[in-house]
């Protein structure tokens, strides 16, 4: 039953990679629910968070950030994120001001266009220049296409998000509480446990390595002697090059990766866990059809 006066919808967060979508979600749910990274293209799946309040609900839409695409992945995020303007009510074009416009921002707008909800330009990284600056870099944008709105922020910060969230709730038409208000993201824990998996991979590889891992959790659950969760987690590579990166010598890197994703994950799950990680080749997986659906990557989600 919808509640008198209760507001809801769907808003998508568009913008080229490492801008600060993710960012913005995980401050505005007041936890992590979206791996970040320095290493493009961090976000590779449609990622929802739930934001609730007594009046209104908005699900935020985290996309893959819009890339030139290279493999069969790349497509699929790609057109991922753009299947978002099919769903949502409202669209959050995210640009940072501490880069210049470029045609990959340029082919975002034109798609823009097009688009039959209202889009709100973000402003995102306004730490990181003068303010002086700001009326410049806002002036060019909206010299390519009319916005509904403009909002400069500061993700990293929290600067100016609240003013973010009431124009979004403004934008936002009466509707029903889609999920329960304790519910912060549409995704089950097992994928929440492969993301902070391979989040920490992110950020202790380097080069061609970080593109070429997926992580897929295979088990999960609780101990009966001990009471912790046991978690088993298999780490696909492409090549056995890869591989004995991600093991290290005499495993110490793989070592490294259990500990800093197991402090995450019992942050999250607020339990003791047991985490067991293999490392699998696969080869040329991100460009076999076959196997990007066996790991998640299903081209029904966007069609």
């Amino acid at each position: 039953m919808t509640k008198a006066n209760f507001k809801s919808g769907f808003v998508a967060i568009l913008g080229r990679p490492n801008v600060g979508k993710s960012t913005f979600m995980n401050h505005v749910m007041g936890q992590k629910i979206a791996i970040m990274s320095d290493k493009p293209q961090t976000t590779r799946n449609k990622i929802q968070g739930i934001y609730t309040t007594e009046n209104e609900q908005i699900i935020f839409i985290d996309t893959p950030g819009i890339h030139k695409p290279h493999n069969a992945l790349g497509d699929f995020m790609v057109q991922s994120a753009y299947s978002t303007l099919r769903e949502a009510d409202a669209v959050l074009f995210m640009v940072a001001c501490d880069e210049p416009r470029s045609t990959g921002e340029n082919m975002i707008i034109e798609r823009l266009k097009t688009a039959e909800v209202p889009v709100i330009l973000v402003v995102n990284k306004i730490d990181k220049i003068h303010p002086d600056r700001l009326f410049e870099i806002i002036t060019d944008y909206t010299s390519q296409m009319e916005f509904s709105e403009v909002v400069p922020i500061s993700a990293l910060a929290g600067n100016n998000t609240s003013t973010l969230l009431e124009t979004l709730s403004e934008k936002l038409s009466p509707g029903p509480q889609y999920f329960p208000e304790d519910q912060i993201t549409d995704h089950p824990e097992r994928f929440l446990v492969s993301e902070m998996i391979r989040e920490k991979i992110l950020l202790l590889t380097r080069e061609e390595v970080p593109h070429s891992i997926t992580v897929i959790t295979d088990k999960m659950e609780r101990e009966k002697e001990t009471g912790k969760i046991h978690i088993m987690a298999t780490i696909i590579v492409e090549r056995k090059s890869q591989k004995g990166i991600i093991l290290g010598k005499g495993g110490d890197m793989i070592r490294k990766i259990g500990k800093l994703a197991r402090r995450d994950i019992e942050l999250m799950l607020g339990d003791k866990v047991y985490l067991e990680t293999w490392v699998k080749v696969k080869a040329d997986w991100r460009n076999r059809k076959m196997d990007l659906a066996d790991f998640g990557y299903k081209k029904e989600d966007y069609m």
